[in-house]
């Protein structure tokens, strides 16, 4: 099926809609651009199932058939269920934001399910095996320097919670480091994260060694030559590590991150304390980070609600 083109009224809502996303909702500019591939994929099924070019009209002709047609189109092009979710997803957010300011009927398109598709489970590491991961990854290098990076990096992903691109976002302009650092993560969101002194003293060993200067705007971690360090380095690193510790293959660089959740979590921390350290914008990616058993969260349940605190008198 040949593709069609949205109407000029639908591109420029398309295009309200993406900038409303960043200046409204703070999105990031990958998932502008996600969200932009997404619906303007299915704005050209949109205009060439039902024909013409693709205007309001078309969308609130929309019927759960042509909702059915326009999945299976997706999925005998290649997508995945997961895929497929997040793509309806995109689309059911525009559609609802069109139908507001048109006052349109589209109750088709907020009517089509998701495909179910398995959640990928975080599978956090022990607090034994981080330890070792953390005291195994610098010998993976061949130069003190760069072991001494890759230590100070995977210290912070484990000691602070932060993802991989924020640990190798950090700047000259972020030194001397503090107790607390300033990151901006996903959507542009800001958070304040204590700096734990171990962390500091594995960045503070690296930055002794390090042999290239700290410019205000380079990064802190840099490759071989002087340029930014890859994820795909901290990657192998942990690769080798976990392979010689025989870890599973879960044990990535965001399994670190898990890792950090789940042991405050199972120490005692406040689900909505470690909702604000990850830069969580729900606290329901806070529970799906963390893997404290059932038990451990009855605990916590009858410590912190206020009714079995008061049954328990």
């Amino acid at each position: 099926m040949s593709r069609a083109l949205p109407s000029a009224q639908m591109r420029d809502a398309l295009a309200h809609w993406l900038d409303g996303l960043r200046a409204l909702d703070g999105a990031s500019d990958h998932t502008v651009a996600a969200y932009a591939h997404d619906v303007g994929q299915f704005l050209g099924f949109l205009a060439a199932h039902l024909g013409g070019a693709a205007g309001m009209h078309q969308l609130a002709a929309m019927s759960q058939s042509d909702m059915r047609a326009w999945m299976a189109a997706e999925r005998a092009g290649g997508l995945g269920s997961r895929s497929l979710a997040r793509k309806l997803s995109a689309v059911k957010s525009f559609a609802r934001w069109v139908a507001e300011r048109e006052e349109l009927d589209i109750s088709a398109i907020l009517a089509a399910r998701a495909p179910k598709y398995s959640r990928n489970l975080p599978r956090p590491l022990s607090e034994e095996a981080a330890r070792e991961v953390i005291a195994l990854a610098p010998l993976q290098s061949r130069s003190d320097w760069t072991g001494a990076r890759d230590a100070a990096v995977i210290t912070l992903l484990y000691g602070c919670g932060l993802r991989i691109s924020e640990a190798l976002g950090l700047s000259g302009r972020d030194l001397p480091l503090r107790e607390v650092l300033r990151i901006r993560g996903k959507g542009g969101r800001e958070r304040l994260v204590p700096l734990l002194p171990a962390a500091r003293r594995a960045v503070d060993a690296y930055l002794r060694l390090c042999p290239h200067a700290m410019a205000p705007d380079a990064p802190i971690f840099r490759g071989v030559r002087g340029g930014a360090l890859s994820r795909r380095h901290i990657a192998k690193v942990m690769e080798m590590t976990r392979l010689q510790l025989g870890l599973p293959a879960t044990a990535t660089p965001h399994a670190l991150r898990h890792s950090f959740a789940t042991h405050l979590l199972s120490a005692g921390g406040d689900l909505r304390a470690i909702q604000e350290l990850l830069g969580h914008a729900s606290l329901q990616s806070t529970q799906v980070y963390t893997a404290v058993d059932t038990g451990r969260l009855m605990e916590i349940y009858a410590q912190a609600h206020p009714r079995a605190q008061s049954q328990g008198q």
